[in-house]
């Protein structure tokens, strides 16, 4: 049986089914149809070779070796330059369809997704991207029928909905609805947008950090934070101060050797400096921690994508909203003193960051001056 569609017809695929998506644009084309009206393509695998810069990259719990494991799954001894394989290697990319294409930073197929746009370009296609104005988009909205939007920490990805400790905040309220739609079109069409500071969205660039600041310094009772990352001075300054007033201060934090090797300094340098001033930071036992939450006095939160990193607050678009709803900020409460209880404390000492780093980070104790530390070439 074979379906017929009603109207335009897009692809969509992220990482080996972006590959896919690539490939069905190329067969689509030699074959006449069926008409593919756009191809949305997230942190796609493009070429088979593993010849992009980008594949030089190493990621906890993934490098070269295992994304090469899986290719070979998938190609087995067929031609690693056949475009249906490698949609990047086809002669000929004009008469494909309009494209929008998402890469990660840190990313082994960071450099397909970027190669594989100027080859479209080149060949005369459309291709859009995340605004060149940042270093990355990393916002997570969606907007529904112009009445309701959803704020969030969370991926479209299967991980993020059944793996991750994550969170989505839906606003039905008018403003908050148009300022998020405002912002995506003036980031789609390249144009200005200015944040407004008396707004409920956190927006960065712009007033993300104040805003987060703010909020910290009017904790009279207790602050509660979940985040990835621990890395801007500014923030952790503020809660160390609310710590040395008297402030109940709990951070959750991801393990250090999840941090890119450029960034373990900071990252554990902040995580340190809170432990030193009494601040428990813990990990999640069960869940991989991406949410982003600071909660205050059990009456206020700040909730979105924003990490507690230079890079976040000042160069990427970033969204949060600042909640103060009863029922959100109970149900936040709830959720984040059942991770506080499924939980054990980030061993920070010398060693037990060196047990961490162990085989993850290359160097990583050297880096850190860790006591013990075994030398490169000890």
């Amino acid at each position: 049986m074979t379906a017929r569609a009603r109207g335009p017809v897009a692809v969509v695929g992220d990482s080996a089914g972006g590959n896919l998506a690539g490939a069905v644009c190329l067969l689509a084309r030699e074959r006449g149809g069926p008409p593919i009206a756009h191809q949305t393509l997230i942190y796609p695998g493009l070429d088979a070779t593993l010849e992009s810069p980008s594949m030089t990259i190493r990621l906890p719990g993934m490098d070269l070796a295992d994304l090469a494991a899986a290719v070979q799954h998938y190609v087995g001894d067929h031609d690693r330059r056949d475009p249906l394989v490698s949609p990047i290697h086809a002669t000929d990319h004009r008469g494909l369809p309009p494209a929008f294409i998402v890469t990660a930073d840190c990313d082994l197929l960071r450099d397909d997704g970027a190669r594989y746009a100027e080859c479209l370009r080149a060949a005369g296609v459309a291709v859009r991207g995340g605004n060149p104005a940042f270093d990355l988009t990393h916002e997570k909205s969606m907007v529904v029928d112009e009445t309701s939007a959803l704020v969030m920490s969370l991926n479209w990805a299967t991980k993020n909905l059944s793996e991750t400790r994550d969170y989505a905040v839906l606003t039905t309220r008018g403003r908050d609805v148009r300022e998020v739609t405002d912002g995506f079109e003036s980031d789609w069409h390249r144009g200005a947008f200015e944040p407004k500071h008396d707004s409920h969205l956190v927006w960065c660039p712009g007033p993300g950090r104040d805003r987060i600041c703010r909020l910290i310094d009017d904790a009279r009772h207790r602050v509660f934070v979940q985040n990835e990352r621990f890395q801007d001075a500014v923030i952790i300054e503020r809660l160390v101060r609310a710590a040395r007033r008297g402030v109940k201060v709990d951070v959750m934090a991801r393990p250090p050797h999840t941090l890119k090797r450029e960034k373990l300094i900071e990252g554990v340098g902040g995580l340190r400096i809170m432990d030193d001033v009494g601040i428990k930071v813990r990990k999640l036992k069960h869940l991989r921690l991406h949410g982003k939450v600071l909660l205050v006095d059990g009456a206020a939160a700040i909730v979105g994508s924003i990490n507690f990193a230079a890079g976040s607050l000042d160069s990427r678009r970033e969204l949060a909203i600042e909640v103060r709803d009863d029922h959100v900020v109970e149900r936040l409460q709830r959720i984040l003193q059942h991770d506080w209880e499924h939980s054990r404390p980030l061993d920070l000492s010398d060693e037990g960051l060196l047990a961490d780093l162990e085989d993850r980070i290359e160097d990583g104790g050297h880096l850190l001056s860790l006591k013990g530390h075994r030398d490169i070439d000890d």
